[in-house]
């Protein structure tokens, strides 16, 4: 699908949410009390499995409008991902070189970091390979340590967050995208408080007794009853990232991680594995370089590391929402090198047009963090159904969706017991430029059934502050009448 014609369909849809159109409530007469104050709403709520009952739609406010789902994209990122590797893929990382091991363990050349497009890649599977590679032989390189994101990277960022991060960022949510990333393009440091009142605190790597990135600390250590308050901001100058620390930490606090993006994660990478070499005894002569080639085909495989498998990475995108993984493994999808978010999206819209009766879908990115993503809940219902007849897939997929009774996001424990006990859901939030509240899973009813429920509430410019109270409250109480009718 070319981008202009991509576009052009997205413009065509948008023009589609225009359209006026009445709201069918039924079984939602909580819920749609938000479409009286203004908020957009699709949702809908049916049974699956079989018999006469199959399909019954419970519930259903203009289940065909496109709106926003905010992090239930992660559902169509999850099912597409499943669909192409199967729950068992791992992503494999190797150490590579054309250079000539000596017998005395000197590597005649460049060591070649061949990143994967692994979203879990953290500092143990770097320590682990440096390890591999000194019990291939290797006790020094002759030449640079190269780490190669030839698959992907730098993606270009089309959101705020990502693009203000390429110089500052006080967050650890925008990191930026690459298939050679290492701990969610974060960096790590640990605070802890100094030997004395007075004393600047302790602020050391999280990943390395040596510091791989710079500090600047401006964190004092007070009196044990001063309380502790800091704050940590990531800036890039001209000699790389610089984590800038202000505040006062209390004497005797216990020490704690301070997670923040990096300006570039290739590079971070590059830092953290020449921190693992070193650890290991293994010395990199010429430092470190970063490049967008690939290995060369003659390039040999000195060591290797095997990723998290994909099942058990679905369970952090979905439980955490978490962007970097899901956008990472996202353009993972995307067949051709160095793709970018769009092609990620089209490649998510591709395996979406494989699904019958699903309906027109927006995608341009595989976390949702793009306001532009559409869908409808009636489509988002349709992708359900599809993996809960997926025996093999299905236990992998719904595994990622929480039980608000004990899921690990405590802001969905609301409604009542029977709601928390019998639903399993996928949440999305946006609050920029509107708000967006969105709802996508399962559920059973008291007889036993499966269903299957999207609820997405979109705001507008002259809407109010939408919070999630606002939201699970009403639907909580309409879906445990539709659970105890069914």
């Amino acid at each position: 699908m070319s981008s202009v014609f991509y576009r052009l369909r997205y413009w065509l849809l948008c023009g589609m949410l225009l359209v006026p159109s009445g709201a069918w409530a039924s079984g939602f007469a909580e819920l749609s009390t938000l479409t009286e104050r203004g908020f957009r709403v699709s949702a809908e709520a049916r049974l699956l499995g079989d018999g006469e009952r199959a399909g019954v739609v419970l519930g259903a406010i203009e289940p065909e409008r496109l709106l926003s789902p905010a992090s239930v994209t992660k559902a169509y990122l999850a099912a597409a991902a499943l669909h192409r590797w199967g729950p068992q893929h791992r992503f494999t990382t190797p150490l590579v070189s054309t250079a000539e091991l000596a017998s005395d363990g000197v590597l005649r050349g460049d060591l070649i970091f061949d990143g994967s497009g692994d979203p879990a890649l953290v500092t143990e599977d770097l320590w682990r390979l440096a390890q591999r590679l000194y019990q291939a032989g290797v006790r020094e390189v002759e030449g640079r340590l190269i780490v190669s994101q030839w698959r992907f990277g730098p993606v270009e960022c089309i959101t705020t967050d990502r693009c203000e991060a390429r110089s500052r960022t006080a967050n650890s949510y925008s990191a930026l995208l690459t298939s050679a990333g290492v701990n969610l393009g974060n960096w790590c440091v640990n605070v802890a408080p100094g030997w004395a009142a007075g004393e600047p605190a302790r602020v050391t790597s999280c990943d390395s007794q040596g510091l791989i990135v710079d500090i600047d600390n401006r964190i004092e250590t007070r009196a044990a009853n001063a309380g502790t308050e800091y704050s940590a901001e990531r800036v890039t100058g001209d000699n790389g990232d610089v984590m800038i620390l202000h505040g006062h930490v209390a004497l005797g606090s216990a020490p704690r991680d301070v997670y923040r993006a990096s300006s570039d994660p290739a590079r971070q990478t590059a830092r953290t594995l020449m921190a693992m070499l070193e650890l290991a005894g293994i010395g990199v002569a010429q430092g470190y370089a970063v490049t967008t080639e690939p290995p060369a085909v003659s390039a040999r495989t000195l060591a290797e590391v095997d990723g998290r498998p994909l099942q058990e990475q679905l369970l952090r995108i979905m439980n955490y929402s978490n962007n970097f993984m899901s956008d990472v493994l996202a353009l993972g999808l995307v067949d051709a090198p160095r793709g970018s978010l769009m092609q990620a999206g089209e490649a998510l819209q591709a395996y979406v047009e494989g699904l019958p009766d699903h309906g027109p879908v927006v995608l341009l990115s595989g976390s949702g963090l793009t306001t532009e993503n559409r869908t409808s809940a009636q489509g988002a219902n349709v992708l359900l159904e599809s993996m809960f007849h997926r025996a093999a897939l299905f236990p992998s997929f719904v595994a990622g969706f929480q039980s608000p009774a004990n899921g690990v996001s405590r802001f969905i424990r609301r409604g009542s017991e029977l709601f928390q006990d019998h639903v399993m859901l996928k949440t999305g939030t946006l609050n920029q430029p509107y708000a967006v509240r969105a709802l996508s899973g399962y559920f059973r009813t008291d007889s036993g059934r499966w269903g299957v429920f999207t609820v997405m509430v979109n705001g507008t410019s002259s809407t109010p502050w939408l919070n999630w109270a606002q939201v699970l409250d009403p639907l909580a109480l309409d879906m445990t009448r539709m659970i105890e009718n069914n």
